[in-house]
């Protein structure tokens, strides 16, 4: 198709093209690791299922296409995706990353890629500067995640971008949060969008997954050749499920996004409630930058009951009933997490309280239920 679509249309049209062989509206599921070959070496476009595979080729096509991109990657995960990515790094090369960040990339980064000679610092991006001090010859990579994972904290990608290429470092942005729907990086200026899928993308708790996005041809040699090399890569079947749940969404993040205001907003006004983390507010730490990037606030927030205990958080969460206790994020139904003891349980607790992860915070991710039964819920869990 060579109209350039809306994002609307993209999700479900972006880089999808009926089946050659029988003419098939959805991409079939090529459930098959090798292809015959017309000669030796003669293939018609694939030949072994970890380099390529149709399906996975229809998902990749996709997220290029609604995060304006022109290469897309899939992978086994989001962690699969965010290895693949540090392995461009050599010894001695140094890595920006935002503070608060996804427990599972702060043990990649710290307990995996460290002893391998790469210097980590982690860094509070909500202000743009705080990273000057860190930038110099040998910074190869700044990541950055926004919002972030747990306390929300909004990261201004435009500034962040110009000061990593004042020293021609790769800017990349965990993109998972937003999802395209709401935050496209590349038109920021990002050299790489990274999505834990499993989360919006996909959109049903039912498929783990991880891609990437980029736009420049020799990036996305190099990320493709480690990818085929290190194998990380999905089947077809978790490809055309993701690819499925990209299809749906715009309509998906629409609810979401209405269903996390409302909550937001409810628990904001509730007086057992101490504090709420939520891009949408005001007061927010860069609201007006999040006014700026992103379309709307998303179904992500974070909360502090009255005096921030521990005992009192876990109560809250083993009393709900339509929010599910559950790590992950981002599917149809609501779950709600404990932070300290489940995504963010590999961070040092003196290292993970220093970016407001205390112990008596809880995160939710609002789905897409009637929100009056979430508001309920959460009423009745507080008391």
């Amino acid at each position: 198709m060579d109209k350039k679509l809306r994002f609307n249309s993209a999700t479900i049209h972006g880089g999808q093209q009926p089946d050659k062989a029988y003419g098939a509206v959805m991409p079939p599921i090529y459930q098959t690791t090798t292809y015959a070959q017309i000669t030796p070496g003669g293939h018609q476009g694939y030949e072994y299922s970890r380099t390529h595979n149709p399906t996975r080729t229809a998902l990749e096509r996709s997220i290029a296409c609604i995060e304006n991109a022109k290469h897309g990657l899939a992978f086994a995960s989001g962690m699969a995706a965010m290895d693949t990515v540090l392995k461009l790094l050599q010894p001695g090369d140094e890595i920006i990353s935002t503070d608060d960040l996804y427990g599972g990339s702060y043990r990649l980064l710290t307990q995996i890629f460290e002893k391998y000679g790469l210097k980590i610092h982690f860094v509070n991006m909500e202000k743009a500067e705080n990273i000057t001090p860190f930038l110099n010859d040998k910074t190869r990579l700044i990541w950055i995640e926004t919002p972030t994972n747990p306390m929300m904290k909004v990261v201004d990608i435009r500034a962040i971008t110009a000061l990593g290429k004042t020293h021609n470092a790769l800017v990349a942005v965990d993109n998972t949060f937003a999802s395209p729907y709401l935050q496209q990086p590349l038109d920021l200026g990002t050299d790489i969008v990274m999505h834990s899928a499993t989360k919006y993308l996909a959109g049903h708790s039912d498929t783990v997954m991880g891609l990437l996005a980029v736009n420049d041809d020799a990036l996305n040699e190099q990320l493709a050749f480690i990818q085929n090399s290190g194998g990380g890569v999905p089947g077809p079947m978790d490809c055309f499920l993701t690819l499925r749940g990209i299809k749906t969404l715009h309509l998906r993040m629409q609810r979401h996004c209405e269903n996390g205001a409302a909550v937001a907003i409810y628990l904001q006004h509730h007086p057992k409630i101490e504090k709420v983390y939520w891009p949408g507010f005001v007061d927010h730490p860069n609201h007006e930058v999040a006014k700026t990037q992103m379309k709307a606030f998303g179904g992500m927030l974070s909360f502090l009951p009255l005096g921030g205990d521990l005992s009192k958080a876990k109560e809250i969460v083993q009393k709900l009933q339509i929010f599910t206790l559950a790590e992950s994020l981002g599917g149809v139904e609501s779950l709600a997490g404990h932070p300290a003891s489940m995504t963010h349980a590999s961070i040092p607790k003196e290292i993970r309280e220093k970016s407001g992860v205390v112990d008596g915070l809880i995160r939710l991710s609002v789905g897409v239920e009637d929100v009056q039964d979430l508001i309920e819920d959460l009423d009745q869990a507080i008391g």
